[in-house]
């Protein structure tokens, strides 16, 4: 079944929406604005996002270029009154893969989503770095092909620094990779973090996940992993001195 996330504030539209991607056997969530749906695609896996560009809080655009800046490549049909050519090819360049213009027919939006949604299934959905794999599908992490147990917290927590591909993570994103809008307590990162590394070093993973003062957090390879495998980003350095390592 594909899942279908519908970003549009028309509520008249959206609801229009909804009930014919339904009636296609689609299961649709819905936001309203620009930061509900980044919260909803960082929190859960969709198949494809549908989304307006004129948007309340945060623009179309906006999130489809925070959502590739995330790692996430998952399908984006963007939704715009503009038929325009540059209008079409910014959003391209924000990393959207279809366009429909309004008014647009529901037959077409239904086969544009099956289309995406089709081509991706046939992809393999899965994150790399060293000896660690995840499956976006099925929620499993893998050390050299043997699946460990992480929490939920801890697995929403490596998914978000694996799709970074050894990029430092701002810590401000990243808890909102994990808790949106609702920010646990202070500490509440710390443990979930501490938690993440003894499961790795339990499955004696070739990853770690590092701490960059005043900045934020990335996976890199062991030091002893890094002589002999070929890293697909160096290690990030900070001259930042600050008391914040984790």
């Amino acid at each position: 079944m594909i899942r279908v996330l519908l970003v549009e504030d028309d509520m008249g539209l959206a609801g229009n929406i909804i009930d014919y991607l339904e009636l296609e056997d689609m299961v649709c969530d819905h936001a309203a604005n620009g930061v509900a749906a980044l919260s909803l695609i960082q929190k859960h896996p969709f198949d494809v996002v549908v989304l307006d560009i004129n948007l309340p809080r945060l623009d179309g655009l906006s999130v489809c270029e925070r959502v590739r800046e995330d790692g996430n490549d998952t399908p984006i049909i963007m939704l715009t009154a503009r038929d325009q050519l540059e209008n079409k090819l910014e959003g391209f360049q924000k990393g959207a893969d279809d366009y429909l213009v309004k008014p647009f027919d529901m037959p077409e939006l239904v086969a544009r989503v099956f289309a995406l949604a089709h081509r991706r299934s046939s992809q393999v959905k899965k994150l790399r770095f060293g000896n660690v794999s995840l499956a976006m599908g099925s929620d499993v992490v893998s050390v050299e092909n043997v699946p460990i147990k992480l929490s939920p917290t801890a697995f929403t927590l490596l998914k978000a620094l694996l799709q970074q591909q050894g990029k430092v993570m701002p810590r401000e994103r990243l808890l909102d990779a994990v808790w949106g809008e609702e920010a646990p307590e202070s500490n509440a990162l710390k443990v979930h973090l501490h938690n993440l590394r003894k499961s790795l070093v339990q499955a004696n993973a070739s990853i770690e996940v590092k701490a960059v003062a005043g900045t934020g957090f990335c996976v890199t390879l062991k030091p002893e992993q890094s002589n002999s495998v070929q890293s697909t980003s160096a290690e990030p350095k900070s001259t930042n001195k600050g008391n914040d390592q984790w």
